[in-house]
This record gives structure tokens, C-alpha cells and sequence, in this order.
């Protein structure tokens, strides 16, 4: 893990055409995406290329493998489970998938551009010719020292892409060994749903506990019911997803 230090990140949602900012508090984030050797340690599974990321997790399962994490290194777990809905306990000392403000803050590491460096130097992407990810640390590290953060697999965060359109789509980050470079780039914000898997999604542990109870780094509960309209008039017509 490595601990990034308070800041300040400008989030972007293109579809909606709007821009934020969020102040951050310290955290902690993995140097690399969670690995196959480290989820066969975890729950015993096989792994076949110990060194690449492991992918095929849909972002529930990501969520169980932060509980089992927490629980292998004796810490609380961040998460707490009524069926498939999840809560986030934000003042867990346990591992947790990062929010998507930690997560873009985390891969800048001070670049304002689309990339911290050359693709070429930092990211598999199509541009390699590929047809699986990588082992982890093959190329080169941004400033704050995580490797992969774009390219080789997509990662999941924790907060909902977008809640009035996308049911309760989970947002992932970061451009896979399959993608162009137009999609990875730190800025990009794709998701699924919660229980699908894909061959170049994965995930990269956060850690950080914080005062309060739904609300943190760059999310909030408020925020999402919000968003799905579920706390304001809607238009004649119009019904939220959820």
C-alpha cells in the first residue's frame, strides 16, 4: 500500500457536462491491482499467472474480497451486507475498493494531463497487440508510485456511475490491454453492473477509516439518492430506475 496525502481533485463527468471538486483526506491505496496469487491467498482459488492482475470479479465480489483482506490482517471490515445491498461502514480501518475521487487523484499524482506519462512507457493497451493482461510492474510507475493505474486492467470504485440512468451501475476506472487511447486516460469514467464480469476488470485495495457514517471522499449517500431523483419532483412522466 501506499499512502497518498490530503488534496485536491477536479472530477469530470462528460455526459452530464459537469465538473466538481473534491478536498480529500489521507489515504491509503495499493501499489499495484490486486493480483491472482493475492485472491488464491484470500480464498484459495487457483492461479494460474500468479503476477497478473486478477480479472472476471464483478464489483460484489471485489467488495467480499475487501472483507476477506480485512479479515486476513485482522482489521474491520468496511462493508456490510443486507442481500446484495451493500454499506460502506466509512469509519472502517479495513480494506475497501477506493471511491472514484481517490482513485483519479491517486493515478494523476500532480498531472493534469490525460496521462501521467507516454502510454507506450506506463500502459498496455491495444497498442501492444494483447490478448490478456499483463503481469503487474511491467511498466513504468506514476509519481505517487502505483504501476498500472491506466492500462492493463480496468478498476472498480465504489460510487454509482450514474443512478437515474444506469440502475446501479458501479463505476470502474483506468483503460484495459484491449482499449484505445482515448479510453485510457485518467478522466475516463466507464461501469457495470454489480454482479457482471469482464476479462480486463479488476481491482486495486484503498484503506482509510473517516468521522461520520455516509459520507466520504468525494461521496455521499445524499448524494446518490439525489442523483437517482429520489429526493427531488420528477418531470411529468418520469420514474427513476430504482
Amino acid at each position: 500500500m501506499s499512502r497518498i496525502g490530503a488534496g485536491m481533485v477536479q472530477l469530470h463527468d462528460a455526459r452530464r457536462k459537469r465538473r466538481w471538486s473534491v478536498e480529500l483526506e489521507p489515504f491509503e491505496i495499493g501499489v499495484y491491482p490486486l493480483t491472482q496469487e493475492q485472491v488464491a491467498e484470500l480464498i484459495g482459488e487457483p492461479a494460474p499467472h500468479p503476477r497478473r492482475p486478477a480479472t472476471e470479479i464483478s464489483w460484489l465480489r471485489a467488495i467480499r474480497l475487501c472483507n476477506a483482506a480485512s479479515e486476513w490482517e485482522g482489521l474491520d471490515p468496511a462493508y456490510t451486507f443486507d442481500g446484495e445491498d451493500v454499506t460502506w461502514q466509512v469509519d472502517a480501518d479495513g480494506f475497501r475498493l477506493p471511491t472514484e475521487a481517490e482513485w483519479e487523484f491517486a493515478c494523476r499524482a500532480g498531472s493534469t494531463a490525460p496521462q501521467y506519462g507516454p502510454l507506450a512507457e506506463i500502459a498496455w493497451t491495444s497498442a501492444d497487440g494483447l490478448t490478456s493482461p499483463q503481469d503487474v510492474g511491467g511498466r513504468l510507475p506514476n509519481l505517487n508510485g502505483l504501476f498500472d493505474t491506466l492500462g492493463n486492467v480496468w478498476e472498480w470504485c465504489w460510487d454509482l456511475l450514474d443512478p437515474a440512468r444506469y440502475d446501479a451501475y458501479r463505476v470502474f476506472r483506468g483503460g484495459g490491454w484491449a482499449d484505445d487511447a482515448w479510453s485510457v486516460r485518467a478522466s475516463t469514467r466507464r461501469g457495470g453492473p454489480p454482479r457482471t464480469q469482464h476479462e480486463d476488470v479488476g481491482l486495486r485495495l484503498a484503506r482509510g477509516g473517516f468521522d461520520g457514517t455516509d459520507a466520504a471522499q468525494g461521496w455521499s449517500a445524499a448524494a446518490d439518492r439525489e442523483r437517482a431523483g429520489l429526493d427531488a419532483p420528477l418531470p411529468p412522466g418520469w420514474t427513476p430506475k430504482r
